[in-house]
């Protein structure tokens, strides 16, 4: 059962890296953050290149076609986090139970049984359950910072994006499962890396975006970059084991959102916890019902 400690190691630092994403863009932009993360995380994995040797030529398309999704999926994710409470964008970040349901019975036909269905009517039921905040108590509280203040009135753009993050991220997380069959979690992280550093790369030479040397001395970019290869890697040795279970897998890594939510609390500072974690409680308790009762 050792993959189980492994996902959960993923969910814990997953959830812990997007608190040091909200301290990191409290110092710098968005795409400074973004850019250099990435930068720094394949610098982390430069040394797995010795391993990652060895790939049949129809892999490395499809490693791209991950990267790729990645890519859209963290300019996404990062936008939105920067500016909607990290407790809610925990909670929201959930959904991907949803997307990566609805693709496996779309792309690998699996059927749903009652059971599943129940859960996931409940995991819907958690995520509509977000937009009934206490009236005394609103998500415009949440945001203290002044420079966040014009953002108030795109909260529903915010979470439009961090939705399209969840989707992307469901992509690449069902193409992990596909891929580790095949490849080895060194080859994986290496070319996903380097792929995912080349598209940023061509990224900020076509939009001519301005990158400060002050990132460097951003130490939330380099905590962030040191915890993203340690829970990937993690993720991916998972995933390579046999006795794995993708549905059990799903389940574990929502342990994240619980360190979230308290990082909105005691870091930030925000609002609505109680009811940010009843949501997630609600959602929670739907995937248990989904993926236990079979």
């Amino acid at each position: 059962m050792s993959w189980v400690f492994l996902v959960l190691l993923y969910g814990i630092l997953k959830g812990s890296r997007e608190i040091a994403k909200k301290k990191a863009m409290t110092k710098n932009t968005v795409m400074e953050v973004l850019v250099i993360y990435t930068f720094l995380s394949f610098i982390f994995v430069i040394p797995q290149a010795p391993k990652a040797g060895n790939l049949e030529t129809e892999f490395y398309f499809w490693i791209a076609v991950k990267s790729f999704a990645i890519f859209i999926a963290w300019i996404c994710g990062f936008y939105s986090l920067k500016y909607l409470p990290v407790s809610l964008y925990g909670v929201l970040d959930l959904s991907r139970v949803l997307f990566s349901t609805f693709m496996g019975v779309a792309f690998l036909h699996e059927v749903l049984n009652v059971w599943q269905i129940a859960g996931l009517v409940i995991v819907s039921f958690g995520l509509l359950f977000l937009k009934f905040v206490p009236k005394k108590k609103t998500e415009q509280d949440d945001v203290q910072n002044p420079i966040l203040e014009s953002a108030k009135t795109n909260v529903p753009f915010y979470v439009v994006l961090a939705l399209i993050s969840c989707v992307l991220n469901a992509v690449s997380g069902f193409m992990d499962k596909v891929l580790m069959k095949s490849v080895t979690s060194s080859q994986l992280q290496f070319w996903y890396m380097l792929f995912l550093a080349g598209y940023y790369f061509l990224y900020i030479i076509i939009k001519k975006e301005k990158i400060s040397f002050s990132v460097f001395k951003n130490v939330w970019v380099w905590i962030m970059a040191l915890m993203f290869v340690a829970g990937d890697k993690a993720l991916f040795i998972a995933n390579g084991m046999s006795a794995s279970k993708i549905t059990v897998m799903t389940l574990i890594k929502q342990a994240g959102v619980i360190v979230t939510i308290l990082g909105g609390k005691f870091v930030f500072k925000e609002k609505n916890i109680a009811h940010k974690l009843l949501c997630a409680l609600i959602i929670i308790s739907g995937i248990v019902i989904g993926v236990l009762f079979k």
